[in-house]
Order: structure tokens, then C-alpha cells, then sequence
């Protein structure tokens, strides 16, 4: 994460200097920034010259194919939110509780499917491919419907649900049973009346590497983690060479994540936020198109008039 850290506080000053109560003229001139453009023409023209596309995403990419995102009120899981479940410390004090949070959204998960968000930006990673240009998508997701949705070049910055990590060995799998081990068939109901089912950590997933037996966890960055240094790499390398970007489902709240596009803005690359809402990056960038990504975005990365298809 200390990739990134000197850029993050300059950003998080200039995008909330108009805050402030202060007649300064950096105040005056925050306050006078245009505002992004939702004209949809405009953009398309920008995006018909594009060699290389980031795509940011966040949880409201995902939100539209009905996956629980546990933020905000009534985000819960039985009594608790994720920020008090998914970490080092529960995990160390009551592993079952963890695990049975995971197999619960695991199994949510089977049942998902990409909307067509995630196929808009599947079906141009495709199309754009066979035209020398490239597609990248830099989610903090972890439901892989980008994946499902067949998405190819994809950096999960917070890792995946259905990816386990061994707490002995270190080794990283991917791991789609149903259940994840027996014990939990049938755990993990959410309702705050459900009590606990206190599996022994001897029955909760294991490490199958060379007779290793080591505790599994879900191989997610929880709160209090640090960011995997290659894949901050890899996305430094992609952000570093794209000409367009959009960021699309995300509150742009979440650091380091919340950098990455207004640190590409303030290179002169245009942005384009697809949201539900404005967020506090939003008078960075170029252009914001409101409302579901579902909608919004497959118009704006279709076929444009000028693309030659071979």
C-alpha cells in the first residue's frame, strides 16, 4: 500500500479542498472546477480513439445482479457487519463464526449471475482485442462475476471468495466446492437469531497441499490488511499507460482504490464515473453518467460507427 501512499494524501486534499470554510483562492477555484460532462456522444468519441481502458469497478457493478454488499444500514450478517467479521483478530478468536460468514456468501454467490454490466465489459474486452486495443478490469470486488461474465484481463486488488490461502504453508488455491468442507453444509443462515454453529477447527477447511492439514481462510484482503505488492504493481503498470478510464459501481470512499482514478485524471486522461450517485471523486473527472451501471453502461461501450471489424 505504500505504492501509492504520497499520491493518496495529495489526492484526498485537492478532492476535498472546496470543503473547507476559507476564501483562499484555492478554495474559489475548487469551487469554479467544471463540472463532468453526461453527454453520451462526447464520450463515445473519446472512447472510439482509446488504444488501452481501465475499468475500475466496485460493489455497485455487482449490487444489480443481487449481491449483498454489507455496507450501509441493514447491512448485517446475524448481529454483526463485515467490518467486524472480516479481519485477522476474528478470525484468531472464532474461526468457525468467519468461515461460516464466507460459506454463506459463497453459496449466495453460486446463485448469481453477471448482469449486463459485467457482459458489456466482457463482450468489449473481446471485441476490442481483435482490433490491437485492450481492456483491463481493476475490481475490489471478490464474486468473480467479472470472470463469470468472461472477462480476461482481471486484477481482483481484494482477492476472491472462492480462492483459499492456508495459514501454515501459504498456499493459495482456487476452491469452488458446495460445501466447502462438510461441516458447514447447511451453516451460515444470516437470520440474528441463528446461533452459532462452533465447528472445531479440525473440521474446518484444510490445507490438501502435500499432506499439510494447515487451517484454510478465505484468500480476501480483510480490514487491517495490506494490499497484495504485485497486484498494486500490475495495476500502477495498467493506470500508468491507459488513455481512458471509467469507473463504474464504486463510492470511490475506499483507499487505496479510491486513488487510482483521480490519479490517472490528474495526468489529463479522461475519466468517466458510471454510478448511482455522485461521489466525492466525481468533479475530478470528465464525464458522469448516473444511474444502474446495467443501463448506463452497455450503450457506451458498444460497437462504435468507426470500429473496423476484421
Amino acid at each position: 500500500m505504500c505504492l501509492f501512499q504520497s499520491t493518496a494524501r495529495r489526492l484526498v486534499s485537492q478532492v476535498h479542498c472546496g470543503l473547507k470554510a476559507s476564501s483562499s483562492k484555492k478554495q474559489k477555484f475548487c469551487l469554479e472546477m467544471a463540472r463532468p460532462s453526461s453527454n453520451m456522444a462526447d464520450f463515445r468519441e473519446v472512447f472510439a480513439k482509446a488504444k488501452h481502458i481501465a475499468i475500475i469497478t466496485g460493489a455497485g457493478v455487482s449490487a444489480e445482479s443481487g449481491v449483498p454488499t454489507f455496507r450501509g444500514a441493514g447491512g448485517f450478517w446475524r448481529k454483526w457487519q463485515a467490518q467486524e467479521l472480516a479481519t485477522p483478530g476474528a478470525f484468531a478468536r472464532n474461526p468457525s463464526r468467519v468461515w461460516e460468514f464466507y460459506h454463506y456468501r459463497r453459496e449466495v454467490m453460486l446463485s448469481k449471475h453477471p448482469n449486463p454490466a459485467h457482459i458489456a465489459i466482457a463482450e468489449c474486452e473481446k471485441r476490442l482485442s481483435k482490433q490491437g486495443r485492450s481492456v483491463v478490469v481493476i475490481t475490489q470486488n471478490i464474486d468473480e462475476l467479472h470472470r463469470k461474465a468472461g472477462t480476461k484481463h482481471l486484477l481482483e486488488i481484494h482477492g476472491s471468495l472462492f480462492k483459499t490461502r492456508c495459514t501454515s504453508c501459504g498456499n493459495v488455491a482456487a476452491n469452488y466446492k458446495s460445501p466447502i468442507c462438510p461441516a458447514l453444509a447447511g451453516k451460515g443462515a444470516p437470520d440474528p437469531d441463528t446461533e452459532d454453529a462452533a465447528i472445531p477447527v479440525e473440521d474446518l477447511p484444510q490445507c490438501e497441499e502435500d499432506s499439510c492439514n494447515g487451517l484454510l481462510r478465505p484468500h480476501v484482503v480483510w480490514f487491517g490488511e495490506a494490499l497484495d505488492p504485485g497486484v498494486l504493481t500490475a495495476v500502477e503498470k495498467e493506470l500508468d499507460i491507459c488513455d481512458l478510464c471509467l469507473v463504474v459501481g464504486t463510492s470511490s470512499v475506499v483507499y487505496p482504490a479510491a486513488m487510482f482514478a483521480p490519479q490517472v485524471s490528474a495526468r489529463g486522461v479522461p475519466v468517466a464515473e458510471f454510478n448511482m450517485e455522485t461521489t466525492p471523486a466525481t468533479n475530478r473527472f470528465r464525464f458522469h453518467f448516473p444511474g444502474p451501471c446495467g443501463t448506463t453502461l452497455p450503450p457506451a461501450l458498444a460497437r462504435h460507427e468507426t470500429e473496423i471489424i476484421s
